[in-house]
């Protein structure tokens, strides 16, 4: 009983058994993970802009609101194109000697999932005016704006990108909209996160389905994927719900020559390749492309834009589709 009673014995076998208990849970788990988690091939290292930006995304609480992995459920299929693994975040490293790096992987959904966001949503014109206030794109944001990171100039300088936001969103502001270095980190480390392509080595696990699906894709019964959906994850925040745009920034579908029109190679492409012809809009990025459209999304997503919003257009097939997308490649 002599060991309860001295102090000296006493907490230095319980500081002993807890720097036992630190290495054996904590030190030799880490360095087994550091051994056997090496970074994707074909995943990217962060350049100084994006580590930059990084370090901004984590200053800005960001984490708070976004998650950065996707389930194996059903619901985050709109997320990215597989679940996440551990894999995924074998390239987090240390800030500095103090500070350990944040994951970022996030408990919270108040916004979406980013992750994929560099492939959903690859426009830096769309990411600036976002930035500059969520609601001048998505109207229904609860995000703050984050007008601070942005510079009011009365010219433009070499280099300088102009954010163009609707006038309702510029009312006192006189001059041009820039971002700041911050700003143009920040959205560089936000376009920057895309999910790598798995190795054939390494198999894919599938999202839990609610509902049965074909081998093709499709829902029993479907002949075509739901157009809603696709165009719900894919266009809606440039384009907006009632698919009227936001006028000097993103061009309305309701109405449009394009969408209404017998040009259906002219559509296609647009939405695999992107779209920039007129300056008083922002570039439209490779949509399709980047989300690996298949014949039969694309013309899903056509349809549902022909048949929306008072839309009265001619319907396609997916066979019209892929003979067109065979054509561009």
């Amino acid at each position: 009983m002599d060991f309860f009673s001295d102090h000296k014995k006493l907490f230095s076998s319980a500081l002993a058994f807890f720097l036992f208990l630190t290495l054996v849970i904590c030190i030799l788990p880490a360095l087994n993970n550091q051994k056997v988690y090496k970074p994707l091939p074909g995943s990217k290292a962060l350049t100084e802009e994006e580590s930059h930006g990084k370090e901004i995304y984590i200053r800005e609480g960001c984490v708070g609101c976004h998650t950065q992995q996707v389930r194996n459920v059903d619901m985050d299929q709109v997320f990215g194109g597989r679940p996440s693994l551990a894999i995924d975040y074998a390239r987090n490293r240390r800030l500095n000697l103090f500070q350990n790096t944040a994951t970022l992987m996030g408990t919270e959904r108040t916004g979406p999932d980013l992750i994929n966001i560099g492939s959903r949503q690859p426009s830096k014109e769309w990411q600036y005016s976002h930035l500059f206030n969520p609601r001048s794109v998505v109207p229904e944001s609860v995000m703050p704006s984050y007008q601070w990171m942005f510079l009011i100039k009365d010219e433009l300088q070499t280099g300088d990108v102009e954010v163009n936001v609707p006038d309702k969103f510029k009312i006192g502001i006189k001059g041009k909209i820039v971002p700041s270095k911050d700003a143009q980190d920040l959205v560089a480390y936000l376009l920057s996160l895309k999910q790598t392509e798995l190795p054939k080595s390494i198999p894919t696990r599938e999202f839990l389905y609610k509902v049965e699906k074909k081998a093709d894709g499709n829902s029993q019964g479907d002949n075509l994927p739901d157009g809603t959906t696709l165009f719900t994850t894919n266009c809606a925040s440039c384009h907006q719900a009632n698919g009227e745009g936001l006028p000097g920034a993103f061009p309305a579908l309701k109405g449009s020559p394009v969408v209404l029109g017998d040009d259906l190679e002219l559509y296609v492409t647009i939405i695999m390749k992107g779209y920039d012809p007129r300056p008083e809009y922002a570039t439209m990025p490779a949509v399709g492309t980047n989300a690996g459209f298949s014949p039969a999304e694309v013309a899903a997503l056509i349809n549902h834009e022909r048949t929306s919003w008072g839309n009265t257009g001619k319907k396609v097939t997916a066979d019209e589709v892929k003979v067109i997308m065979d054509k561009i490649k």
